[in-house]
């Protein structure tokens, strides 16, 4: 069995070669259960610590599993939020084929799936990127997202402008002028893409801040109780997600208005499975604001180690 690093990971999944990867994985015949997500109770911290089980298989081909804790204090002890292993296993024989390290499979397709969604769902001349959160994610969806965008000018918003400003560090190598900015409300209104992944209880992006023609990228909200956007967002958008099955229950943003009757399923447009399999098509208005929100999905792990296997049986 293989053991793939982090760093084996960072190299093997490129943008928008993995991009291109989930598009044909959400039209693949993958199965995939629902995840297990366990709360853990932490007395050590304020919060739980959660578990999440994320299996996945492929007749006559690969399965996988993937094995993550999210402790949201960790950031307090110098550790990352987010650790884990991602089995990958040969359906014929039962064998495993590899263990590699989950939270960089993770942000790289989590950060990935945004750029799918925003193929099909924000204005092509969009040029304008503001990263909401300055967490592991941020540094991966900005490459995404300029991948499949022109984006010309990018702005990076956190709760510590010197964290935003490492963003903009790692991201030099784009060539992309990168700003730490301290003022969410101006540059939200500036943005034709808002991306917002963080750990937030409160909502951060206010629909009354929204201009005609964004696209809101909306990554973070794990929990049934966290939000990153309020009720107004939803109301003046035109909404998406990635699977209907767990966003309209693991995802504070959409499980609560759904719960207070501030949007009805009837809203939710259409999921990822939807747009790559052309089940339904979205014609933009260049007035629409929409929304996708997303809450990960275990066929995005098993494209993603598909292809790091390959790389590292190729090199």
């Amino acid at each position: 069995m293989l053991s793939i690093s982090a760093e084996v990971i960072q190299k093997a999944l490129t943008f928008p070669k993995l991009i291109d990867a989930l598009q044909i994985a959400f039209t693949d015949d993958i199965k995939v259960p629902p995840r297990l997500h366990f709360d853990i109770e932490n007395p050590k911290a304020s919060r739980e610590t959660t578990l999440l089980m994320m299996p996945a298989w492929q007749a006559g081909d690969v399965a996988g599993i993937k094995i993550v804790t999210v402790a949201p204090e960790n950031s307090q002890k110098n550790l990352p939020s987010i650790q884990g292993t991602y089995l990958l296993l040969d359906v014929d024989t039962g064998s495993m084929k590899a263990m590699m390290d989950a939270p960089s499979l993770t942000a790289k397709r989590t950060a990935a799936a945004s750029a799918l969604a925003s193929r099909f769902l924000s204005r092509e001349d969009s040029d304008t990127l503001l990263i909401v959160g300055t967490g592991t994610l941020a540094p991966h969806l900005i490459a995404a997202h300029t991948s499949v965008r022109p984006i010309k000018q990018i702005y990076v918003w956190g709760r510590k402008l010197e964290k935003a400003q490492q963003v903009c560090q790692q991201a030099e190598y784009l060539n992309i002028p990168c700003v730490a900015v301290d003022d969410l409300e101006h540059y939200a209104k500036q943005a034709d893409i808002i991306s917002c992944a963080t750990l937030s209880t409160e909502p951060l992006i206010e629909g009354k801040w929204l201009k005609e023609g964004q696209h809101l990228d909306m990554v973070g909200a794990y929990r049934p109780d966290m939000r990153e956007m309020d009720d107004e967002c939803l109301t003046r958008s035109v909404i998406f997600v990635d699977n209907m099955e767990s966003a309209v229950r693991e995802t504070g943003d959409i499980a609560i208005p759904l719960a207070e009757k501030v949007i009805e399923m009837s809203d939710i447009t259409a999921d990822l499975f939807a747009l790559c399999g052309n089940t339904f098509s979205y014609n933009r208005d260049k007035h629409d604001i929409t929304v996708f929100k997303s809450v990960g999905h275990a066929l995005e792990d098993l494209a993603a180690a598909k292809l790091v296997f390959e790389f590292v049986e190729n090199s």
